[in-house]
């Protein structure tokens, strides 16, 4: 298989959304404490969030003014830094929109903290947010002209950086893409001790009918199950 096997870990509710307000509530607490126990336990080269999910978790609302970073064309052909560490944050960000600051992920929790950011992106990223993540070292691939082909980033993903496990680690529309595409080897999810409100997300958002084998349930904390499902 040329790409890593992708394991989906996420904290659900009992009614399977995987964002909202429920997340901050108290009843929720050891199923989060959880959730990032067992991420640090799987042992992983990488761990893959959308845009949305990178905003909300580590670069806030910060992004670069771009005027300052004017260059010539530059070629659509990925860029590999070379501060590499074995261990990876890949984010998909179609057209280039979040504002890192430094290369790798600055964050309490070891199962994070310093991991060499992958920008997975489309061709029609400006060249001058290129030129602002090659001056701060910041790794890149091209994955599609427009849309992110998932396959083709993957393949890149193992063979540039040798990334052989993956954790997706959401939001529910990249989780969905991956589902939809059959990309899912295992699903690693801590069930939270409450339900979500209706306009919460899904796991899988756009997601389509399949069927899973169940590996193990445990219980996680005094109040979370953890659940493990293999193809």
């Amino acid at each position: 298989m040329n790409r890593p096997h992708i394991i989906c870990h996420m904290t659900i509710s009992l009614d399977g959304k995987v964002t909202g307000a429920f997340l901050g509530k108290p009843e929720c607490e050891d199923a989060i404490n959880a959730y990032y126990s067992i991420n640090r336990e799987l042992h992983a080269d990488a761990f893959a969030c959308g845009r949305v999910t990178m905003h909300d978790s580590f670069t806030g609302d910060f992004y670069p003014d771009l005027y300052e970073y004017a260059t010539s064309k530059i070629d659509r052909s990925d860029f590999i830094a070379d501060n590499r560490t074995g261990f990876y944050a890949v984010s998909f960000d179609r057209f280039g929109r979040l504002g890192w600051q430094k290369s790798k992920i600055i964050d309490d929790d070891p199962g994070y903290a310093n991991a060499h950011i992958i920008q997975v992106m489309t061709e029609a990223v400006p060249d001058e947010y290129l030129n602002y993540l090659r001056l701060k070292g910041i790794s890149y691939i091209f994955a599609g002209e427009y849309d992110i082909d998932l396959n083709l980033a993957l393949e890149k993903l193992k063979n540039c950086f040798g990334i052989r496990t993956l954790l997706l680690e959401g939001g529910s529309i990249l989780n969905g893409s991956f589902e939809r595409e059959g990309l899912i080897d295992e699903l690693s999810l801590v069930v939270a001790p409450l339900t979500a409100d209706a306009d919460d997300l899904p796991l899988f958002d756009g997601g389509i009918s399949d069927s899973y084998k169940l590996i193990s349930a445990e219980k996680a904390s005094e109040t979370a199950v953890w659940l493990r499902y293999s193809k």
